[in-house]
This record gives C-alpha cells, structure tokens and sequence, in this order.
C-alpha cells in the first residue's frame, strides 16, 4: 500500500510539474548608453549646464528620464577623455551632441571603430554631432566618413518653418514621427556626404518650403559598419524638440536599434535619395507640386546610373551657392541651368 501512494505521489507531482508555466525568462539585461555632450565649438542650449551650476544639461536629464522608462542606463560626460578602450568594455551604445575637434586620440577612435565592427557596440549621433571633427590618420575611418557627413552651413536656423518626409519606407526608428509634417528647427546641411553608405530615414521636402534649395537635404539616416549599426538625426537643436515626446520616442528606438535589441533598416537607399535631390531641384526651380510629382513618376523609371549622376551634380551646387549677396552668382547660375535643362528633358513627353 505504501509502495502504491508512493508511486502515485510520485506521478502526481510529475503531472503537476507537466502542467506548470513555464518559468518567466530572466529580463534582458538593462541598454547602458555613455552619452557625451562636450562642446569644443559652438555650444548648444540643450547641452548648456545652468548658470552658476554644474547640474545636469536639458538633454542630459531628458536621456535619463527617458531611459529608466525605456530599460536603459545612461552615463552622461563632457570630457571625451571618459572615452577609453577599457570603458568601451562597459558599454553598449555611445551617444554624441558634440561639435569641434574631440580630445579622442587615434588608439581610441581606432578601438571605438573596432568595438561597433564587431557589434558589441552600437553608435547614436544627435543633432550636431556631424559639426564634430579631429584629425585621424590610423586605421579605419576618419570620424567625418564613419558619421558620413560634415556641418556646411545651416540656412534653416532655429524657428524656421521646416517639411520632413520620411524615406526608406516604414521604419520602426521612425514610427512616432507621422510620415510627413512641419516642424520648426534648425537643420544642416553637409559636405562629404557619400549617399551610397547610408539609409536615409527622413529629409527636407521644399515642394511647401518657403526656404528652399536646389539639392538633398537628408536629417536622418542609419548605416551598417561590420555587424555594427550607427544612427544619426539633425533634430535636436531647440530646446523644445527635447520635450517632445516623438523626438524622445525616437531616440528610445535609435538606442534599442544601435544596441541590436529592436529590429530595423539600414540598406542604402541612393536611387530614392536621388530622386529626392531633384525633387528638390524641380522645387527651387518654382515648379508647382502636382509637376514635381508627374516629372518624379517619369524620371522613378530612368536609368539608377542616370538618376545618381543627377543628384551628384544637385549635390555640387551646394559649393558654388553664393556665400554673400554680391559674391559672384555666375558660376552657380550656369550649373544650375544645366542639370535643370537635362532633368526636364528627360522627365518631358
């Protein structure tokens, strides 16, 4: 009789263990983000400590309170020095809203690129951290073609009225943001920009711009270096974008993308971005909406060779645009009529 409430105690407690839910999987451990706001040129608001105080910066506060919402740490620094090898171990993202030459010496920008090749690291860039430069001269790339774009002036300042279309299709990075829509911020535009490397996410559209001009104006995009990943937007200038609660929700997403914990793009979309180009080019040229969107239909179909070198003679005019009211308008004028005669021709019948 023993033996059989043995046996029977024994099944019991085996069907019992059969029928139990299984155990909860332990919590994927916490996104640690180091974030530097150093400013070695100009100095933002949003990373401009209080007066007669060395509090916490607007966007220093605004990463932590949105990380402890969004299952990430966030150590904040203005000393790029906090940057070493070693500290590379304890990491997962590092974040920038930088501007002028970083004091990063080449054995840790050469570690740093080293860390996000391999993928256990990933990269965030906010607002100016593309007006930030060293020299470099060690293995990998220099900081300006790793971010994939230089600071080149700045025509839409804060408070200008601004249209941004998303590209690249849905992309959960840009999920809070609507599809398009006007905002008011100060937005770059760049030299040694290589639109082959990267996927654009948003841009400016001036077909409703009163500021407009003749060539691609990317604001986000993402881009694969080795098995890493590396984000950048130019939002974040005005204080305001700070407190806005789709700008956060996107740097939520750009941390969790960076960090290989949510999923998304980043294969290199030129031929949209090309399109794009002389989307702005037809625009400058004053040509109504509904004409930039049949001559656009028409030339989606052209050749990509075609439609690249297209956008690359878009892109040269930025250099020839007349630094100054009486600067010599000559030389922008007749390259500008030359791509614009070839893009309507082709997008003509």
């Amino acid at each position: 009789m023993a033996r059989l409430l043995t046996f029977i105690a024994a099944v019991t407690a085996l069907c019992l263990a059969t029928l139990a839910p299984p155990a909860a999987e332990a919590a994927p451990a916490r996104i640690r983000v180091l974030y530097l706001d150093q400013s070695v040129g100009w100095r933002h608001a949003p990373v401009t400590r209080p007066k007669n105080s060395n509090g916490p910066t607007q966007s220093e506060l605004a990463l932590a309170e949105i990380g402890a919402k969004s299952g990430f740490t966030v150590e904040s620094t203005q000393d790029a020095r906090t940057i070493t090898p070693e500290k590379l171990k304890d990491i997962d993202v590092l974040a920038f809203y930088t501007t002028g030459e970083l004091p990063i010496p080449a054995e840790t920008w050469a570690a740093i690129q080293k860390w996000i090749e391999s993928g256990k690291g990933g990269f965030v860039g906010l607002h100016s951290a593309t007006d930030t430069h060293w020299d470099y001269t060690g293995p990998g790339q220099t900081y300006t073609a790793f971010i994939n774009g230089k600071f080149a002036g700045h025509p839409w300042t804060q408070g200008t009225p601004i249209t941004v279309q998303a590209l690249g299709g849905k992309d959960p990075v840009n999920t809070a943001w609507p599809a398009r829509f006007a905002y008011a911020e100060e937005i770059y535009q760049y030299s040694d920009y290589d639109p082959t490397k990267v996927r654009v996410l948003q841009a400016l559209d001036f077909t409703d711009m009163a500021l407009k001009r003749p060539w691609f104006v990317p604001i986000t995009w993402t881009r694969q270096i080795g098995r890493g990943r590396v984000f950048f937007t130019n939002l974040g200038h005005t204080p305001s974008t700070w407190d806005d609660p789709r700008y956060r929700a996107q740097i939520v997403e750009a941390v969790r993308w960076t960090a290989h914990r949510a999923p998304g793009a980043a294969k290199p979309n030129p031929d949209e971005q090309a399109l794009w180009a002389l989307r702005s080019l037809l625009a400058y040229d004053g040509r109504p909406k509904a004409e930039v969107e049949a001559r656009l239909a028409k030339l989606a179909k052209a050749d990509s060779a075609w439609l690249r070198d297209a956008a690359a003679r878009t892109a040269a005019l930025r250099p020839l645009w007349p630094a100054k009211p009486d600067s010599d308008k000559a030389p922008f004028e007749a390259a500008y009529k030359a791509v614009l005669a070839d893009v309507v021709a082709k997008s003509d019948g």
